[in-house]
């Protein structure tokens, strides 16, 4: 099966796109081994489809705290506290985050210095409970906008569904 497509300037229809390719490499997990395999096939697949983005990854929830998952990018935090920086208050408000100058958002952890805007969404497992966040970075100030919030919470809930245990 060939995983890529054709972008036509169309957000909607390329998204559309993308979100197709994406289904067609998800399977259900019921390991973590699986599930980091999966993810590392959709953080390339991601971070391949995304302009103007400097990280995208995930980080998985154990206990109370974000442990580094797979990613494009540069080196970055392997621990995050909930409740801490952007990817942590996201888990703990349950919530997406879409920032715009990281700088002015309290508390924000610059794992990557070139990291401007900033959006994270939670993902869960089968029984709805969080499971870790989708991360987005990029260098520049505003990059996110609502087109990606809906584009990355689609994400989420496909994910979601494959996250067996």
């Amino acid at each position: 099966m060939t995983y890529c497509f054709d972008i036509c300037g169309d957000r909607k229809k390329d998204d559309e796109a993308f979100l197709e390719v994406l289904e067609s490499l998800i399977h259900d997990c019921f390991s973590l081994k699986e599930l980091y395999a999966l993810l590392a096939n959709l953080s390339v697949l991601i971070h391949s489809y995304l302009e103007n983005v400097n990280w995208s990854g995930f980080y998985i929830l154990e206990k109370e705290q974000l442990v580094l998952g797979p990613f494009q990018g540069n080196v970055a935090c392997e621990i995050i506290k909930v409740g801490d920086g952007v990817c942590g208050t996201s888990v703990k408000e349950d919530c997406t985050m879409l920032i715009e100058d990281v700088h002015k958002f309290p508390g924000h952890i610059a794992c990557d210095a070139a990291s401007r805007s900033e959006i994270v969404t939670p993902f869960y497992n089968f029984n709805g409970n969080a499971f870790g966040v989708i991360d987005w970075d990029s260098a520049s100030y505003s990059r996110f906008t609502q087109e990606d919030v809906s584009l990355i919470e689609k994400i989420s809930r496909i994910i979601s569904l494959s996250i067996k245990f």
